[in-house]
Order: structure tokens, then C-alpha cells, then sequence
């Protein structure tokens, strides 16, 4: 098997059991404390090849890219990955998966208005699948979900899928593991800071004031116990480190068509994952709101398959010979 397709293989699982690793560890730490240790430790994993990206490509990061790196690391990691990880508190972890697994037909509106990207009416079919199969999961007419969660989950999903789109030149200029790497380490120092400032007295006040007493006072090291620390070391450098890393390897040796197939695999595999380990029961709408999902991914893919040389071979061999060579 190509080496490409097995990095993808290993991206998909790492990927497919995030959710489940969370939500076993959920109770025992604060959603930034483990978010903060996630990215710091991923980041610092990944720095090696975000090194070496660079110096491939000759790029010295400058403080303009700091800043960019660091705008990036707030919306998709700092803001999105913070709401996440909150939604796993009201909903179960499968809900959460497949919920979250929307980002990539979510790209499109944004690509649409910041990139001037093309609108094709697969991708317009495509959102609207997505709609419908969000609808069959939240089940908003008899619904036993936690509405909080999925408002969560879905603005996490929005702002990661934003956090895509305003990426894309700077995976184009600096490589999809470098920016990946400084986006995971700026944002783990922008968590750092605001879990300091949570300590000081009048900022946390502020914010049992507001209504965010969970964010008040933000420890960086507790909780910790022998029953919890590999799994929260299994998110750190599995799901993290060894996710990312395998998905951009993947991708650099096949090509982002084949590595968009980690979302499309993964709301299937995820709540097998769920109803495995931690026995969470998957009704007929949430399969029914998966399977629509996996057919709004398809659709959206399909522009990227009709371009690719061995697809458009077999379409023309299937054309009558008449209409063949674009007669």
C-alpha cells in the first residue's frame, strides 16, 4: 500500500477517536487546561517538520507572520477547539463527531466570500444536504440533545471551517505542517495568558460577574491522576501531534482530494468508536443524519473527482464515440 494512503489510514483513527478520549477524560481537567496542553504539546511535537517545511521552501518567519500565526491560532484553535471541548459537557461524544464533521461543507460560504472561490451547484446541494442531516441528528422536534451542545459544537465547526479558509494561502507560502505547528503554538501561548490573567483577582470577579465563572481561575496542572494520564497523553501526542502530522504527510504525498476522506470516513467511524468504549446508544435519526452527511461530503467532492485525470479518462471512454474529444 502506498506509504501516502497509510499516513491517512493512521489520521483517520487518530482523528475518529478524539471525541471518545475527551469525553473519558472531560470531568477530570478544565476544557482550556487541556486544550492549552494539547496544542503546546502537539505544537512542540511538530516543530521538527515545520522546521524542515521551512527551510525546503527557504522562508524565515518574520513578526508579520507571528501575527498571522497568531490570528489563526485564536479562531481555529483558541475560540473553536475552546467551544468543542465545552459541547463534549452537554452532549455525547458521537453527536459531537459527527456534528463537527460538517467543517468541511462549511468551508464553502467562506471560501465563497474571501477566496472569490467558484460556486458550483454541487456545492450548494451539497450545504443543503448538510442542513438536512444536522436537522435529522438535533432532531429539533422531539429532541433529547442538550441545545446548548450542538449551538456549541456548530459555532466550533463554523469557526474551524473559517480557520481553513483563511489558512489556505499560508499552507500555499509556508506548508500545511508548518502552519499547523505555529497556529498550535501560538494559541497555546494566547490560552497561556488568558489562564494567567484568570488568577488575578479583579479579572476573575469580571468574569464570575458575566457569567463565566467556569473560565475564572484556570488551573494549568491539575487533575492529573494514574487512571487519566494516558489518555490525556494519548491527546496530546496521538490525536495532536500524531493526527496532524499524519494528515499533512498523507496529503503531501497523495493530494488534498485523498485527504479529505478523513472527514468523510470519520462520522462513521467515530460513533462506532463511541458505542464500543464508552456505550453511548446511536438512534435511527442520528444514522439516518450520518448517512446524509456522507452523501453532502460526496457531492461537494465531486468537482474535485471530475478533475482528476483517471475520473475525466473514464468519463470520456463512457461518452458515445460521436461526442468523444469534446466533438
Amino acid at each position: 500500500m502506498d506509504r501516502g494512503c497509510i499516513y491517512l489510514i493512521f489520521a483517520t483513527l487518530f482523528f475518529s477517536s478524539m471525541e471518545v478520549a475527551l469525553k473519558s477524560i472531560v470531568n477530570d481537567f478544565h476544557p482550556m487546561q487541556i486544550n492549552f496542553t494539547r496544542f503546546f504539546v502537539g505544537g512542540l511535537l511538530l516543530l521538527p517538520f515545520a522546521v524542515r517545511a521551512l527551510r525546503r521552501r527557504h522562508i524565515r518567519i518574520t513578526a508579520s507572520d507571528i501575527r498571522e500565526f497568531a490570528l489563526l491560532g485564536f479562531i481555529g484553535l483558541f475560540a473553536s477547539m475552546m467551544l468543542y471541548q465545552m459541547s463534549i459537557l452537554f452532549i455525547p461524544a458521537s453527536v459531537v463527531s459527527v456534528l463537527f464533521s460538517c467543517n468541511p461543507v462549511l468551508v464553502l460560504p467562506f471560501a465563497w466570500v474571501i477566496l472569490r472561490s467558484e460556486k458550483r451547484p454541487e456545492h450548494i446541494a451539497a450545504l443543503a444536504l448538510e442542513v438536512a442531516g444536522a436537522l435529522f441528528i438535533i432532531d429539533p422536534w422531539k429532541t433529547g440533545l442538550d441545545l446548548t451542545g450542538v449551538a456549541l459544537v456548530l459555532l466550533s465547526a463554523a469557526l474551524f471551517a473559517l480557520y481553513a479558509v483563511l489558512g489556505r494561502k499560508d499552507c500555499d507560502t509556508y506548508s500545511g505542517l508548518a502552519v499547523t505547528c505555529f497556529s498550535c503554538l501560538a494559541a497555546s501561548a494566547e490560552m497561556a495568558a488568558f489562564m494567567a490573567l484568570s488568577h488575578v483577582p479583579w479579572v476573575s470577579g469580571l468574569l464570575e460577574k458575566a457569567g463565566l465563572g467556569m473560565f475564572a481561575g484556570v488551573p494549568f496542572a491539575e487533575g492529573y491522576r494514574l487512571g487519566n494520564i494516558a489518555v490525556a497523553a494519548y491527546v496530546c501526542v496521538g490525536v495532536t501531534a500524531g493526527g496532524y502530522a499524519a494528515f499533512f504527510l498523507g496529503m503531501e504525498r497523495t493530494s488534498p482530494m485523498h485527504a479529505s476522506l478523513v472527514f468523510f470516513f470519520k462520522p462513521v467511524i467515530a460513533p462506532l468508536l463511541a458505542m464500543a468504549i464508552l456505550g453511548e446508544r446511536v438512534s435511527w435519526n442520528m444514522w439516518a443524519g450520518i448517512g446524509i452527511i456522507l452523501l453532502a461530503s460526496a457531492v461537494s467532492m465531486l468537482p474535485a473527482l471530475r478533475a482528476m485525470p483517471a475520473v475525466r479518462n473514464v468519463m470520456e471512454w463512457m461518452r458515445p464515440p460521436s461526442l468523444r474529444g469534446g466533438a
